[in-house]
Parts: C-alpha cells; sequence; structure tokens
C-alpha cells in the first residue's frame, strides 16, 4: 500500500478515509471520481480544531484527534456539495500520490 497513517490511506485505486461517518465506517473514494484536491492551511477558522463532522455544510471532516497539532488539510472535490477534507500525517505523499493518478491539486 502506498500510503497508510491509520485514519488514510491511498492504495492503487482509492483513498480511503477511516472513521469517516457517525457510525465510524469508512468512504473509499475511487481515484477516477476525484476532479481535484487543494491544499489548505489549518488555523481557528479552517478547521484545526474540528475534529469530526462540519460547521458549514460544506466541509466534511473525518475522526481525527490529533488535528489540532497539524498545519494542513486536503480539500477533495469529487463534484458534489459536500467535499471530504482530511488531514493525512504526511500530506505531501498523498498529494503525490493524487498527481500519480491524473487528480490535479492546487494550493
Amino acid at each position: 500500500m502506498p500510503y497508510d497513517d491509520g485514519r488514510i490511506a491511498c492504495d492503487d485505486h482509492s483513498v480511503v478515509i477511516r472513521r469517516y461517518y457517525a457510525w465510524g465506517s469508512a468512504k473509499t473514494i475511487p481515484y477516477d471520481t476525484v476532479r481535484s484536491v487543494t491544499r489548505q492551511p489549518l488555523s481557528g477558522l479552517t478547521g484545526k480544531w474540528r475534529i469530526w463532522g462540519s460547521s458549514d455544510f460544506v466541509h466534511w471532516w473525518n475522526l481525527d484527534p490529533g488535528r489540532p497539532k497539524k498545519e494542513t488539510a486536503l480539500v477533495i472535490n469529487v463534484g458534489k456539495r459536500i467535499l471530504p477534507t482530511i488531514t493525512p500525517d504526511d500530506p505531501d505523499a498523498v498529494e503525490r500520490i493524487l498527481a500519480e493518478h491524473g487528480v490535479s491539486t492546487s494550493q
């Protein structure tokens, strides 16, 4: 498996976001359904203290108790109103893997 930090995993076909839903199950996003990924710095206004869920009904954060200690989020555009937003331990590695699978990335 190219990447797995326990919460976010990237395999040959998809990104797996663990503990995405309220009942603790994962969300699997095939690379070919991802339109783009945007890198977003974390701050008090942009999700640094959001441990799980959503405060704006647009960005949806998987459960990550370590998020307050992180600096970067990746916002995944899958062409729907809700944007899965993740904070992998190594955002550069996840962004690189997405780019290798043809996903456009922006800062």
